[in-house]
């Protein structure tokens, strides 16, 4: 019997969640966003390839805002926790820099080969190793993730070393997720769609910023309010910001922008 979700059966689903299938030269797109990083780690001095675990994937890099004592941005990214690589994204440094962050941009194994456990785990120790190195930046840490990063941020907001969470263009809720094409290589169960939907377990942590494009796909957009508006009836401080004009992509560029709506609306949280 098939499933459905929301009305929806895989085929609907996967349509619901084909983020990259909606946007015009989306290989074009990360051409871009590669070519603007390299520009980026050529010209900024950074420590790269850093290591946080014994894992191939467990490193991350870590660019300087030139700053004593300047507090850290941590971003996650995405790619539904099966694709993309922390030097596609180091373009997004820029902003946060200019507001007077160090910036680190993190890897973590990716499915089939680790499995969502796994993946999580992978950013609780991420984030363990950072607090214990206050030569990378003092102060509580700003944590930001993207699509599926923002699924990863947002479970981490509970953890000590976080000050603040910038959660974008986010994954709440992984029931959907577990019943189209992009479960294939992750292979949810049951228990991992529970213990590891944000929606699920909200809990004391960070004040946090749920930020999406406002054109993106319907299902984000509906799952960034419903998980903001979750942690607002919690008791929990989140705001929700729709950037205007901008997609699932090219949110980031908002990101890179140093007077950007969402680092903006992150000054004025607190983070």
């Amino acid at each position: 019997m098939t499933r459905l979700y929301r009305g929806m059966d895989r085929a609907a689903l996967d349509r619901a969640y084909d983020n990259s299938g909606h946007v015009a030269d989306f290989p074009g797109l990360i051409r871009d966003f590669q070519t603007r990083s390299q520009a980026m780690r050529a010209g900024h001095g950074g420590r790269y390839d850093l290591r946080y675990g014994k894992g191939a994937r467990e490193r991350f890099d870590w660019l300087p805002c030139g700053r004593a004592e300047a507090p850290v941005f941590v971003f996650v990214h995405g790619g539904y926790w099966q694709s993309c690589d922390k030097e596609d994204f180091t373009f997004i440094a820029a902003g946060p820099l200019a507001h007077g962050w160090n910036v680190v941009l993190a890897e973590y194994a990716l499915a089939p080969a680790a499995s969502m456990t796994g993946i999580v785990k992978q950013v609780g120790r991420l984030l363990d190793h950072l607090a214990g190195q206050s030569e990378l930046g003092t102060g509580p840490m700003c944590l930001a993730g993207h699509s599926a990063g923002g699924h990863l941020a947002a479970l981490h907001r509970g953890h000590p070393a976080v000050g603040s969470v910038l959660a974008m263009s986010g994954l709440y809720d992984l029931e959907p997720i577990s019943l189209c094409g992009w479960n294939d290589p992750l292979q949810l169960t049951e228990a991992e769609i529970d213990r590891f939907s944000p929606q699920r377990r909200i809990g004391p942590g960070a004040p946090m910023l749920v930020a999406a494009g406002a054109d993106e796909r319907p299902e984000l957009l509906r799952q960034s309010r419903d998980y903001a508006a979750a942690c607002r009836q919690a008791g929990e401080p989140a705001e929700l910001l729709l950037v205007a004009g901008r997609n699932h992509f090219d949110v980031l560029d908002d990101l890179a922008d140093p007077e950007g709506a969402q680092l903006t609306a992150l000054a004025a949280l607190g983070g």
